[in-house]
C-alpha cells in the first residue's frame, strides 16, 4: 500500500474571520482550515459547539499569541428561542421534558429580556465543556451524572428582538465572555412562564470582530493558495481596538528584547506596538506612569516574517 505523501507546511501569520458551519467542531473547523493554509501553528480563539454557526476567528503563526485578546473579548450572538417547550440540555438536540401552552406579547417578551440585562449570575449547564476534575461536565451529563456547580457572574450588555412572533423569537444578545446562551434562554422562558430552549445559535461578534468579511471553509477550498492568504487579516487584528504605539529603530529593538521604554505617553491597560517603516508589529504591552512594558513579545523571526508576508501582499 502506497504511502499517503505529506503535505509541506510553511510559516503562515495572520488571522482568519471564519463562518463556522453547522455540525462541525470548533477544532474539526480549525483542522480543516490548518491543512488549506498548509499552516505550521494554528489555533481558534474561543469554542463554538456544532450546533451553532457563525464568527469563528482562527489565528495562523504569530497571531496566536494574542488569542487570548479574543477570548476574554465581548461577545455577539443571533439566538433564536423556540418557547412553550423545556428540553435537557437546553437546546435543540436534547430531548423533550416539558411542553406548555404559549401566550406572550413583545411586550411580554422584552420585559423578560430585560430581567437579564446587567451584571447576573447564572449556572453553567451540564452540557457544557467546563471542567470537573480533569473531566468536561457534558461528559458527565451524557453518562447521566449531575455534578454539583458553582453560579458564576456575567454581563449581559443588551438584548433586542431581531423578529418573532408567538412561539419563535431571534434575539440579538451582546454579552461578556462566559456567558452560556442555552442557559440564557431557559431563564428567560422561564421568566415568560412558559418555558424555553435554544433553536438556533450564531455568533455574530467577538471584540471589535464581526462577520463582515468571514469566509466559509467551501469558498476558501475554492480559493487559490494566494488568494486564500489574501483572506487573512494582520496579526495584530486581535487588538484592533487598542491604541497603536509607533517606536523608532533603536528603541524598537529594546522593546524586542523586553526592555522598558519611557515615552511621554497616558497609562493604558494594553496598546499595539509597532516598528518603524514597513509598518513591523512587534507585539503588545502596557503603558504605566510613562513606562511602555511589553506584555506579549514576538520574535525577530516573527517580525521579519510579518513585513515580507506584509511586502509580498502589497506588491502581489
Amino acid at each position: 500500500m502506497q504511502a499517503r505523501q505529506r503535505i509541506p507546511r510553511r510559516a503562515v501569520h495572520g488571522v482568519l474571520l471564519l463562518d463556522k458551519p453547522l455540525g462541525l467542531s470548533s477544532n474539526d473547523a480549525l483542522q480543516r482550515a490548518k491543512r488549506l493554509y498548509r499552516a505550521e501553528k494554528a489555533g481558534h480563539t474561543g469554542t463554538l459547539d456544532p450546533l451553532a454557526s457563525g464568527l469563528l476567528p482562527i489565528c495562523f503563526g504569530a497571531a496566536t499569541k494574542f488569542s487570548q485578546a479574543s477570548l476574554d473579548a465581548d461577545k455577539r450572538y443571533l439566538a433564536t428561542l423556540k418557547l412553550g417547550q423545556t428540553r435537557r440540555g437546553g437546546d435543540l438536540e436534547g430531548e423533550v421534558l416539558q411542553t406548555r401552552p404559549v401566550n406572550v406579547t413583545r411586550a411580554d417578551v422584552e420585559a423578560a429580556c430585560a430581567r437579564f440585562t446587567g451584571e447576573i449570575e447564572q449556572l453553567p449547564p451540564m452540557h457544557s465543556a467546563l471542567k470537573h476534575e480533569g473531566k468536561a461536565l457534558y461528559e458527565y451529563a451524557r453518562a447521566g451524572v449531575e455534578v454539583e456547580r458553582e453560579a458564576r457572574r456575567v454581563t449581559i450588555h443588551a438584548i433586542d428582538i431581531v423578529e418573532g412572533d408567538h412561539e419563535r423569537w431571534v434575539l440579538d444578545v451582546r454579552c461578556s465572555k462566559g456567558t452560556y446562551i442555552r442557559t440564557l434562554a431557559e431563564d428567560i422562558g422561564a421568566a415568560l412562564g412558559c418555558g424555553a430552549h435554544l433553536a438556533a445559535l450564531r455568533r455574530s461578534g467577538s471584540g471589535a470582530l464581526t462577520l463582515q468579511g468571514a469566509v466559509t471553509l467551501e469558498a476558501l477550498e475554492a480559493l487559490s493558495e494566494a488568494e486564500r492568504d489574501a483572506q487573512l487579516l494582520p496579526a495584530d487584528a486581535l487588538l484592533a481596538d487598542c491604541p497603536e504605539v509607533r517606536l523608532g529603530a533603536e528603541d524598537a529593538a529594546r522593546f524586542l528584547a523586553g526592555m522598558r521604554r519611557r515615552l511621554a505617553l497616558a497609562d493604558a491597560p494594553q496598546v499595539r506596538v509597532f516598528g518603524p517603516e514597513p509598518r513591523a508589529f512587534l507585539g503588545s504591552a502596557h503603558i504605566v506612569a510613562g513606562e511602555l512594558i511589553s506584555t506579549r513579545l514576538l520574535s525577530p523571526t516573527e517580525v521579519q516574517g510579518l513585513v515580507n508576508e506584509r511586502t509580498e501582499r502589497t506588491t502581489a
